[in-house]
This record gives structure tokens, C-alpha cells and sequence, in this order.
């Protein structure tokens, strides 16, 4: 762990200068550098990221004078989590300036009684009887065997953090949607963690130890992501990602990253895009002057624009361009519900949350081929289709995109051209998962989300799919009390009455609008 030698060097130089002195070995034991701190403690300057990868240790060991009492502090463990540091210890210097008792601390490969660290004590340091060079062989092994063992078949291990002051049920069905989001990106999910804070702190949202003890964690799992179930500012993915040196992200930026990948057409890109640079542009950061390039000339000289400043600009260059091709798809799409409206075709659109079952309705109404997953927002594109009733009246039903809970606003605006073929629907169908507990919440965020668009006085026909997969006396009640028709869109079987429900539904929208505007706002509010 350290030599005699060096022992009594560090005693004798921190009794003279009464101030806490360091040094950090790296495994061969040579000195990498020599901290000298005050009294009560030292700062660590910033370490070397070489070995800092996932599933390793940094390879350095911190060992470092204490004048009053010989045990670890919270600070030291901090330093010894956060760093990642092979092992930290606390030399005690005796009153005579020689070298005293010593206790070091290295990390667990495994949690054991709540603790992350083991601690190693002798009475004297001449009495540290440790082979270190094998215990840190030792416990790399551990570290790289659990990776192993949690290995997510090549895809990125994600701690999934909810820091919340609301009720615990809420709180976990809050996690358990963060948890979905992350399977449908390809995230392999380590550890899902929430924490019931009354304040938020404005910096890490979390407080300092539990911070720490995050990173410990994605050590021993294997992970290096954590994901956070609420928008962070662009400050606070700035402190945490340098406090714990891994990569942060937020429920927003999840969600913008299964929309990139889901986007298929030139005009779903354009909005992903959209969205990523509106999000992306509060939360560029530089490093100062050290970017700058100089410009010379009379009136000219000192920082020029700097890199920062650079890309910024290009960003907000990038929105303008997305904003003009978006602004044309806008207009294509207008010229072709020209058709429609010229026809005069009702128009039925399939709304609701994210894995209702849009699609998979969609494809049993039409018999179209609608790619219909169990993931959150496995279409992004409408597709419409006629469709025919048995009473030969044609209808045009379109399948968007699904809505979820704190749906980002970037992501609404850069939707907008999609979002626009709800303002032309006749008739909105909103598909409610019956089976999933949290229905009536799910419920309640799209009628939200439908009133943000201004869309609240649309007449909407509630279809609760998946009956097949509750009780018979949950469908009936659901349906009496919001006037909708249950079906299990797997199956044929089940879908006359809707078919028959819309054909009725169809025939008053037309009849009303027989009747003119006026007739049409009243059934409408009713």
C-alpha cells in the first residue's frame, strides 16, 4: 500500500507545515502528483481520464495525512466513489511528527449492508499487512465478471433516477412509463432508484451522497447512463455530468431519441430534427476565451466569435432551414386534403396514448399493413385509408402519432405539420388501453394535450381496446359512463358494434352538416 519510507515523509512534512498532505500512486507506486490542503482537509485536482472507461477503476490510489483522528471522512469516501479511485487512506501523524495508526477504504464489486466500501484499519502503519497489487487484481476481476454477468447483449445499462415530492404510487407509475421508454430506445435498464425529496435541490436535484452513491452503483452494474425522469436545465446536466463523470440524460432527450429513431419519411426527420436543435441549443456549452480566434485590425482586436458562439449560430441557421422545409410539407399536405374536401369524405382520425393500439386498429379497420408494435410510438407518420361501411358510405380514417404524458413542447411545435390532420378530422377516435392499470391518467393526457392544440370541442368516440384482457364489468361500466365502445382489436370478432357505432356517428356529423355551421357547433357541445 505504501512504504516506510514514504510513510514517514508524509508525517514529518505535514507535522512542519501543520496542513493535510497527499500523494496519488499509481499501481506501479509511482508518485503521480503531491497535494498539500489545510488543517481539516485537502482538494484533489482534476484526475487524468485514461482509465476512467466503464466497469474500471481509475488505477490511482489516494493516501494523505490526518492530524486529528486517523478515520476516513464522508469527503474521503466521496472522493474514493466519485473518482473511482483504486483505494483511499488516512495516514494519522503522531504528536511528534512519525507516523501513526492507518485506515484505507477501497469499493465493493457488490453492495453489502448498504455499504459500497470496506475498510481496512491497523494500529500502526508498520502493521499494514496487505498485498495491495492482488486485492486490486482481485477486484477488477469482480467488477469485470458482474459486467459480465449483467451484460445487456451489447446494448448501453441505464440507472433510471426519480427525484419527486409526489406520493410514492405516483411517483413509481411515473418510473415504470421512463422504464418503458427506455426498453423501446434499446436501453438495457440497471437499476431503477427514486427519492422523495419535499425540496428539489436547484444543482443536482439530488442531494451530494446519493449522488455518490450512484456512481458506486454504475460501477458495480456495469452502467454508464443515468436517465432522469424530469426536464433538466441545461445547468443541471452540466454539474451532474461533472460530478459524476457519466453520461446524463433526460426524460425529454429520451424521448427525442425514439422519435430519431423511429422517423422514417423525409418529413418525420424534419421534425425529429426540429426538435433535437430546439433542445439542443440552450444547452450548448463552451470553455471562454480558450475558443475565441483573434481578430486583428483597428477596433477588432481581443476575442473574436468563439466557438461556442460559432455553433449557435449554425444551429440557428439549421432551425431556419427546418422551419422553411417543414413550412413547405405544411403546404403539400394542405394541397392534398384538397382532394378530400372537394369529395367531401368524412374524416375519422385514430388519436390516443402511446401503445393503446392505434395501429393495430387501424390495420383491422382497413386491412392495411401499418407496422404495430408493443412499444411506446411505434408509428410517427399518418397513414390514412378509405374505408367503407356497409352502408356504402365512405369515410377517410387516419392513424397518428401517439401522445404520452408531458409530451416535450419542442416536439409539438416540430409536430405541427402532422398534428394539423387532426384540425380537419370530423371525427376523433380515441383508442383507450383498458388493460393497462394507469388508463383513466393516460386518459386525462391526451384529452390535455387535445386541449393545448385547441382541439378540445372536436366530438371524440372513446374505443377501449384490449378487453379481452380485463373484466367484462370493467368494459360495460367504462363504456356507460363515457358513451365508447369496447373492443379487442386482435380480434374481428369484436369490432361490429365499433364499425356499427361510427356509421351511426358518421351519419349525424353528415346530417348536421346538412344543416350548416350553426347546427354543427351545438351537437358539437353536446
Amino acid at each position: 500500500m505504501l512504504t516506510p519510507e514514504l510513510a514517514r515523509q508524509l508525517a514529518q512534512i505535514s507535522h512542519e507545515l501543520h496542513r493535510q498532505v497527499g500523494v496519488l500512486l499509481d499501481r506501479s507506486g509511482a508518485v503521480v502528483q503531491v497535494v498539500v490542503g489545510d488543517a481539516k482537509g485537502l482538494m484533489l485536482p482534476q484526475l487524468r481520464r485514461e482509465r476512467g472507461v466503464k466497469g474500471r477503476l481509475k488505477g490511482l490510489r489516494l493516501i494523505h495525512t490526518h492530524l486529528d483522528t486517523p478515520s476516513l471522512t464522508r469527503d474521503d469516501l466521496t472522493d474514493l466513489a466519485l473518482l473511482r479511485l483504486d483505494a483511499v487512506a488516512a495516514l494519522l501523524v503522531a504528536p511528534d511528527g512519525l507516523p501513526d495508526s492507518i485506515q484505507m477504504a477501497h469499493l465493493l464489486p457488490h453492495t453489502e449492508d448498504g455499504r459500497n466500501w470496506a475498510f481496512i484499519d491497523a494500529p500502526h502503519v508498520s502493521q499494514l499487512q496487505l498485498d495491495f497489487a492482488a486485492l486490486m487484481s482481485s477486484l477488477e476481476e469482480e467488477l469485470a465478471r458482474a459486467g459480465r454477468d449483467r451484460d445487456g447483449g451489447g446494448r448501453e445499462r441505464a440507472i433510471l433516477i426519480g427525484v419527486t415530492g409526489r406520493n410514492k404510487e405516483a411517483a413509481e407509475d411515473s418510473m415504470t412509463e421512463l422504464a418503458e421508454l427506455a426498453r423501446t430506445a434499446g436501453l438495457e435498464v440497471a437499476e431503477t432508484i427514486i427519492q422523495h425529496r419535499p425540496r428539489l435541490d436547484p444543482r443536482f436535484l439530488m442531494g451530494k451522497g446519493k449522488l455518490s452513491e450512484l456512481v458506486v452503483q454504475a460501477l458495480q452494474l456495469n452502467a454508464d447512463l443515468l436517465i432522469f425522469d424530469a426536464e433538466l436545465s441545461p445547468s443541471q446536466v452540466r454539474s451532474i455530468t461533472d460530478f459524476t463523470e457519466l453520461k446524463v440524460i433526460d426524460r425529454t432527450q429520451l424521448i427525442l431519441d425514439i422519435f430519431a429513431q423511429r422517423a422514417r419519411s423525409r418529413e418525420g426527420k424534419l421534425q425529429v430534427e426540429m426538435a433535437q436543435v430546439k433542445y439542443l441549443l440552450p444547452r450548448l456549452v463552451g470553455r471562454g476565451d480558450a475558443l475565441s480566434r483573434l481578430m486583428g485590425g483597428i477596433g477588432g482586436r481581443g476575442p473574436g466569435e468563439s466557438k461556442l458562439e460559432i455553433d449557435r449560430r449554425r444551429l440557428r441557421e439549421r432551425l431556419h432551414r427546418l422551419q422553411q422545409d417543414l413550412g413547405k410539407v405544411r403546404e403539400e399536405r394542405r394541397e392534398r386534403r384538397q382532394p378530400r374536401r372537394r369529395q367531401r369524405l368524412p374524416i375519422l382520425s385514430i388519436i390516443g396514448y402511446t401503445n393503446a393500439g392505434k395501429s393495430t386498429l387501424f390495420n383491422a379497420l382497413t386491412h392495411a399493413a401499418v407496422p404495430a408494435e408493443d412499444k411506446l410510438f411505434a408509428t410517427l407518420d399518418p397513414t390514412s385509408r378509405r374505408l367503407r361501411f356497409p352502408r356504402e358510405r365512405e369515410v377517410i380514417i387516419t392513424d397518428t402519432v401517439g401522445f404520452i404524458r408531458d409530451l416535450p413542447k419542442n416536439l409539438v411545435e416540430a409536430f405541427k405539420a402532422t398534428l394539423e390532420e387532426l384540425e380537419d378530422a370530423d371525427l376523433l377516435i380515441h383508442v383507450v388501453d383498458l388493460s393497462n392499470p394507469r388508463f383513466m391518467e393516460q386518459m386525462a393526457a391526451v384529452e390535455d394535450i387535445l386541449y393545448s392544440l385547441n382541439l378540445q370541442d372536436k366530438p371524440v368516440l372513446k374505443v377501449f381496446n384490449k378487453k379481452d384482457l380485463v373484466s367484462p364489468q370493467l368494459a360495460r361500466l367504462q363504456c356507460r359512463i363515457h358513451r365508447g365502445v369496447a373492443v379487442a382489436a386482435t380480434e374481428e370478432k369484436t369490432l361490429p358494434p365499433l364499425i356499427a357505432r361510427l356509421e351511426e356517428r358518421v351519419e349525424e356529423l353528415w346530417a348536421e352538416r346538412s344543416r350548416g355551421p350553426e347546427a354543427a357547433k351545438v351537437t358539437s357541445k353536446k
